[in-house]
């Protein structure tokens, strides 16, 4: 099949078109957002959808909307780029290294299948090798042959324990109330591991959702290994685990293509203010660039970005309090380390580092796959390096040497990106749950509330929090919305 050919696209159109009598067509709205302009309050210009966010989520739902006909939609994106949490660096030449969500691997379809589509190849991540462990003063080299480390028998129990545990509604297990009681933390000083058992652990949960194991409740953490089909080492290796592939490309050149398919369906630097009317048949988004009316909006955002949003009248109580307690403590920061090539290989080093109480979480061979260059890019603990970009490389480029030999000392670039402050529009890259947070607030996730449809990897029913679960939370909303519009057409 021709992958460019939209599959059955004039059936749909057909479709649509009825199930969308007396929508038209949002050229002038996008003509009129795009000169800094007002979009006008007639009738006439009220949109089918309004997608607020411009992630793999909120692009995919654009995208599964202009491919099932429906042109009555625009897309609102408060920063300068599309992309979200994805973001690449350009190194030169045709090189590129990812400052955001980066990986996929086995049983993440969604994100592979809209790839496939978009003509984006992909490369096995780099992994073979000696590991290298710093601990103050002493240095430990050992062949990890791509896996997480830790105890196998420990994540055999906490796999059979997930399977009780739905990923796409936790707070529904049988024994929820009792997960939901313990930290991650507690769980694993239940089980009597040494420190270095302990300590691999705790450190994969931190990596995969950015709190420690003892901020993570445990019926979070059993519902991400849900996900993945209960294997500790899917959800937590490189070697068939969810780091295993790249993008060529980047993970970013995902909604770059998208955006490019959609033109002016998207509209950036027009962050939303106030959603006013969800309640009522037309929402009002209100922009930096003037008001949007819309049927149903798409709110394709991490919960506690909502909360810079004011909605007229007030959401629901119990809605209102999941995203006003939604966690806000993981923004991440990732460095970038670029060599003439990667010398670590000559050596039999894989180039993933750990560094036990240390700036530096993990470090790994993020070169691309011709290994024209060498990039080492790290997970940097928050408040652990200076803020100083100068100084950082230069306190990361002795940490790499101690680790890899004095060739780390040369780097020809330097990349930083800390998400905690690169804007005001991320707040954090994943989403560390408590205990207590999902057998409370939980119920209030998934459900429409009015005219609003709530999208985000947050949201997915699978690999929430990664980019896999952004791409099918897009669908299922775009979804939604068409439903909506059949419904509508139906009852006209």
């Amino acid at each position: 099949m021709d992958r460019k050919r939209k599959p059955d696209a004039e059936t749909r159109r057909q479709l649509l078109r009825l199930a969308a009598v007396g929508a038209v067509s949002l050229a002038a709205g996008e003509v009129s957002l795009a000169a800094g302009g007002v979009a006008k309050s007639a009738d006439r210009d009220v949109l089918d959808v309004a997608i607020i966010g411009a992630g793999l989520a909120g692009m995919t739902a654009a995208r599964d909307l202009n491919r099932a006909g429906c042109e009555s939609f625009v897309v609102l994106e408060a920063r300068n780029r599309v992309g979200g949490r994805t973001y690449n660096h350009d190194l030169g030449h045709g090189v590129i290294s990812e400052a955001g969500g980066q990986w996929i691997g086995p049983g993440q379809t969604a994100i592979a299948d809209l790839a496939r589509e978009l003509q984006v190849e992909s490369f096995p991540s780099y992994y073979d090798g000696k590991t290298v462990i710093l601990a103050g003063d002493a240095r430990v080299a050992q062949d990890f042959h791509g896996k997480g480390g830790g105890d196998e028998s420990i994540g055999a129990k906490l796999g059979e324990l997930a399977r009780g545990v739905p990923s796409e509604a936790p707070w529904k297990a049988q024994n929820a109330a009792e997960l939901d009681k313990l930290t991650y933390g507690d769980w694993l000083v239940q089980q009597g591991l040494n420190y270095e058992e302990e300590h691999f652990l705790g450190l994969a949960a931190k990596l995969t959702l950015g709190g420690a194991p003892a901020q993570l409740g445990l019926l979070h953490y059993l519902s991400l290994l849900n996900s993945a089909g209960c294997s500790f080492d899917q959800l937590e290796s490189f070697k068939g685990g969810a780091q295993e592939t790249r993008f060529v490309g980047g993970s970013q050149i995902l909604s770059n293509k998208m955006a490019s398919e959609l033109g002016n369906k998207v509209n950036l630097s027009c962050p939303v203010r106030k959603i006013s009317g969800w309640d009522r048949d037309v929402v009002e988004l209100h922009t930096d660039r003037g008001v949007v009316r819309a049927r149903r909006a798409i709110l394709a955002l991490n919960p506690a970005l909502c909360n810079q949003i004011v909605f007229e009248p007030p959401l629901p109580d119990g809605r209102a309090q999941l995203q006003r307690h939604w966690p806000t403590t993981a923004p991440m920061r990732k460095t970038v380390h670029v060599y003439e090539r990667p010398f670590w290989r000559d050596d039999g080093y894989c180039g993933q580092i750990y560094q036990v109480e240390g700036p530096v979480l993990f470090a790994y061979d993020n070169s691309p796959q011709d290994g024209s260059v060498g990039v080492l890019s790290a997970f940097v603990a928050p408040g652990a390096l200076p803020s100083d970009s100068k100084a950082a490389e230069r306190t990361l480029s002795a940490i790499y040497a101690r680790a890899l030999g004095d060739k780390a000392q040369r780097p020809t670039q330097f990349h930083d990106l800390d998400w905690g402050r690169v804007d005001q529009w991320t707040l954090q890259c994943i989403h560390p749950i408590p205990p207590g947070f999902w057998t409370k607030w939980g119920e209030f996730l998934h459900p429409a509330v009015g005219r609003l449809i709530w999208s985000g990897t947050e949201t997915a029913d699978i690999w929430a929090g990664a980019m896999d679960g952004a791409v099918r939370s897009g669908h299922r909303a775009a979804l939604q919305a068409l439903g909506a519009m059949a419904h509508r057409s139906a009852e006209a």
